[in-house]
């Protein structure tokens, strides 16, 4: 009985670009009382892999927190697993805005103490005792009353590349940290005043509207869905946004567009920028707001030193980072002295810039594609990128396709290329190729060769 992966994240990135079929990213999550969770996340484990279905779960005897990857075609068939528990009857499931088809590698299922750490140890505290639920329209109107106080209950991170105008934002690196802050901070306000929140999914706000109604605040709401959904119903029913910038989301993407404004800024040169990026450097995956400029000039490191150490070799590198501590500490460490201009606490509702429009392909045409290999590098001036082939011969006249979670879905004709520094007109596996791309190339981008397309 299979319990836990058997293939590497490269081996299923293979496989689901060979399947070449949709996946949707979508989260949900429920409070329930779950008297077995080992048992109940071995029974989850058993359904999800044989439909295909990857993410990262955390069941608790308090309930489910998931964010997953499923294959379109086995939608329906994942839900009726859901279907099988009486407290995930009817279950929303939040489907993305943007989707990436390697959003999610691998099935992770884990058991923990919560499955939203509150540092709560309150057992008369009900978490099932929570606020009004809003929806999108009905959100939008209790913002435009003077009488209502808005807090984000994400952490500085997710707040600085987008927001709801006008809220409150601390400057926290976990949920936990908030409670008690935002608690005091509008303790004179518990009876005279509405208290709205929100947050990417609405887990972390169904817990923080139960605990400020444990603490006596009379009229508390929270976004139903959260910003995930309230994306969806505005554009569905044609609603201003009062959500500013990307949605950071904790898969692959770091993050989807809601609006066209930047709020944000390169944590190294200042210029608008909301695109998150974790060093390369292995003893740090430190998270911060990198624009393409730094990036190629710092080869997605944080600071010169982690630079430097890249460029070591592999036994100098494991050395300096024995016994240091990165991995689930990766989202945590964006207050980095070495980060000029990093922002949390109270940030713009002002645009800093216009994102450019990415043209996506996928929208439009039905892909039957094969991958060719990955992204080694972009050299910005000269507009050329290097890429591996790592699976499939490549050739002049190609229709090719370069894709990543930035960078979209970007069709190109091969029309010349250098295969190992001299010009020819096939490469095989193991060549280095490189040839004029006319837009940012990034290290997350995959090559595909197009076989056939049609119109949908």
């Amino acid at each position: 009985m299979q319990l836990y992966n058997t293939l590497s994240a490269e081996e299923r990135a293979e496989l689901i670009d060979q399947a070449g079929k949709q996946r949707l990213t979508l989260s949900f999550y429920a409070y329930a009382k779950i008297e077995d969770p080992q048992k109940f996340r071995n029974d989850l484990f058993i359904a999800w892999n044989a439909l295909d279905a990857l993410g990262r779960i955390y069941v608790a005897h308090e309930g489910i927190n998931a964010q997953m990857s499923v294959p379109a075609d086995n939608f329906e068939a994942f839900r009726d697993t859901l279907e099988v528990y009486e407290f995930m009857k009817g279950i929303r499931l939040n489907v993305a805005v943007e989707q990436d088809d390697h959003s999610f590698l691998k099935l992770t299922i884990k058991v923990r103490h919560k499955i939203v750490a509150d540092g709560l140890n309150d057992e008369t505290f009900d978490v099932t005792n929570k606020g009004i639920h809003l929806k999108a329209a009905e959100f939008n109107q209790i913002l435009d009353d003077p009488n209502t106080i808005v807090v984000d209950f994400r952490n500085h991170y997710e707040s600085e590349i987008g927001h709801f105008k006008g809220a409150i934002t601390p400057d926290v690196e976990t949920f936990r940290e908030s409670l008690p802050i935002i608690n005091d901070q509008l303790k004179d306000h518990k009876e005279d005043k509405n208290l709205v929140m929100y947050c990417t999914g609405g887990i972390r706000c169904e817990k923080a509207s139960a605990y400020f109604k444990h603490q006596g605040f009379k009229n508390v709401f929270q976004l139903e869905g959260g910003i995930i959904q309230y994306a969806k119903q505005i554009k569905e029913e044609g609603l201003d946004s009062k959500f500013i910038g990307k949605n950071f989301v904790f898969d692959n993407r770091l993050g989807e567009r809601i609006t066209d404004d930047i709020v944000s800024k390169c944590h190294q040169c200042g210029s608008p920028c909301d695109n998150h990026t974790n060093c390369a450097n292995d003893g740090c995956h430190l998270l911060f707001i990198q624009c393409d400029s730094c990036q190629s000039i710092m080869e997605n490191c944080c600071s010169t030193e982690c630079l430097e150490t890249t460029h070591l070799p592999l036994v100098e590198q494991v050395k300096i980072r024995k016994g240091k501590q990165v991995g689930n500490k990766v989202f945590r460490k964006g207050k980095s002295e070495s980060l000029k201009f990093k922002q949390s606490g109270d940030l713009t509702d002002l645009a800093l810039a216009t994102a450019p429009k990415a043209k996506d392909i996928r929208q439009k045409i039905k892909i039957k594609k094969v991958l060719v290999g990955k992204a080694e590098h972009y050299y910005v001036k000269a507009q050329i990128g290097l890429f591996i082939v790592e699976n499939q011969e490549v050739k002049i006249g190609d229709k090719i396709l370069i894709s990543g979670p930035t960078t979209g879905n970007q069709e190109l004709i091969l029309d010349k290329m250098l295969v190992n520094g001299k010009e020819i007109e096939m490469a095989k596996k193991g060549d280095k190729i490189t040839f004029k791309v006319p837009f940012r190339v990034r290290l997350s981008d995959k090559l595909f060769k197009i076989n056939s397309a049609k119109e949908v």
